[in-house]
């Protein structure tokens, strides 16, 4: 009988499609199904006595094992993600959970711990992040598509490029796409910004400097437009150059030389400059604290970078890129974020942006202690904290609804137009607004 029970109960382990396996109080492993075997790529037979650690090698062996947590507390671990290494040494993401295992007197007399594969998952993320991925800029925005539709042609040309859009809206990402399609991709992108340095400064570091120049130029010091010779040139923040320096920069882009500090012979420079700004240069020309011949010769073709406020839709895509590349950093494995969470982040307005979002998810995993981020993990200044009354975060129902509406208002309240952008088919699109309660009235 014993043994009949022995093999139903293989029979039973055997069907789960999570790993499971069982130690005794010395840490061996007695008992090892399939899914386990399939997961580990580790026989059955080699696992059965080893040590645990010695057969899963997982990131919390070492330090924080969920088994022997359970055992000192008691208390079972429910879906702790962590990653195992396979036979192969490969790292493999999986959701742990354990309890303890005791005789007919109560006494502890080992562990069960069951895991599930969270490849596929992670294999899905990645998908879905390269469908909505332009090197290395994440967008499902109609207005990010277009753009992402134009830069090849842009690339191919080599007129100068202007990228104008709030701080951390990605300008650098765009200028290195950019750079990436271009004939340009093999040589150099040097980067310089124009708003970091004072005008003295910036000069010697944008056009270089002979020995002798000034007192302490022992020795000749190429500059950002030698370095970036044959390549690009990405003048960040160009607003904030001083007017008797936009003069010798409008001279290198009219007449495709430059001379360096203290020199007296003139350097031919063959070199694509993107500039940006985060202000608008427009604006700045009319004002008279930009030249407006410098204007029109960095204005060739415009890029313009909507806010993050002003693609919400791109918050969920953006948070889960963050959230694997902070997993990656700092050898964490969080797998999600909550719904209420998200929402308070979908509800928030990002005056920093893209990078403000990327702070916001860094400063998330230092205090979410287990696998989703909550919204106790978020700053206070996302999340107030405070017990004070403050004002209902949206929901996730509400930025979805907000979100249907632009796209139906953009496309005159046109169901099949407005399902195609939303990449839905149009009785979906229709379901939806019915269990939003967005209706043909809220036409204005």
């Amino acid at each position: 009988m014993a043994e009949d029970r022995i093999n139903s109960t293989e029979i039973i382990l055997n069907s789960i499609a999570d790993g499971v396996f069982t130690v005794d109080r010395d840490w061996r492993i007695t008992s090892f199904n399939r899914a386990a075997e399939e997961i580990t790529g580790i026989l059955k037979d080699e696992a059965i006595g080893s040590r645990c650690c010695d057969v899963f090698h997982a990131s919390i062996c070492e330090t924080s094992c969920a088994l022997r947590e359970t055992f000192e507390s008691g208390r079972p671990v429910i879906n702790r993600a962590v990653y195992v290494v396979d036979a192969d040494g490969n790292r493999i993401p999986i959701s742990i959970s354990t309890a303890v295992l005791k005789d007919d007197g109560g006494n502890i007399v080992g562990g069960v711990e069951t895991f599930r594969d969270l490849s596929t998952i992670e294999e899905l993320r990645r998908k879905l992040q390269k469908q909505y991925s332009f090197y290395d800029i994440i967008s499902k925005n109609n207005e990010m598509l277009q753009i992402f539709d134009i830069l090849p042609g842009i690339a191919e040309s080599d007129s100068t490029v202007l990228i104008e859009g709030e701080t951390g809206t990605g300008k650098e990402l765009i200028a290195r796409a950019i750079h990436s399609l271009s004939h340009r991709q093999e040589k150099p992108f040097v980067a310089v910004n124009c708003g970091a340095l004072p005008d003295t400064l910036l000069e010697s570091e944008l056009f270089g400097y002979k020995a002798g120049a000034f007192t302490d130029a022992r020795r000749d010091k190429p500059g950002r437009f030698a370095l970036a010779d044959t390549g690009t040139l990405f003048l960040d923040e160009i607003a904030d150059i001083s007017p008797a320096l936009q003069v010798r920069l409008l001279r290198v882009i009219q007449e495709r030389t430059y001379e360096p500090l203290g020199a007296t012979e003139p350097v031919q420079s063959d070199v694509r400059i993107i500039a940006a700004s985060n202000r608008d240069l427009d604006e700045l020309v009319k004002s008279g604290q930009f030249r407006e011949d410098l204007y029109y010769r960095v204005n060739v073709i415009r890029i313009n970078l909507p806010p993050l406020r002003d693609r919400k839709e791109d918050i969920p895509l953006l948070v889960d890129h963050f959230i694997r590349r902070f997993n990656n950093l700092k050898k964490k494995l969080i797998t999600d974020i909550s719904p209420d969470a998200l929402a308070v982040l979908a509800s928030y307005n990002y005056p920093g942006n893209i990078r403000e979002l990327e702070n916001i998810i860094e400063h998330a995993f230092v205090l979410c202690r287990g696998t989703t981020i909550n919204t106790d993990a978020l700053p206070e200044s996302v999340c107030p904290k405070s017990s004070s009354p403050v004002a209902r975060p949206m929901s996730m129902d509400d930025v979805e609804a907000n979100y249907i509406k632009e796209v139906l208002a953009r496309h005159d309240w046109n169901r099949r137009e407005s399902a195609e952008e939303l990449e839905m088919h149009k009785t979906t699109l229709w379901r939806k607004m019915k269990r939003l309660g967005i209706q043909q009235l809220d036409k204005q």
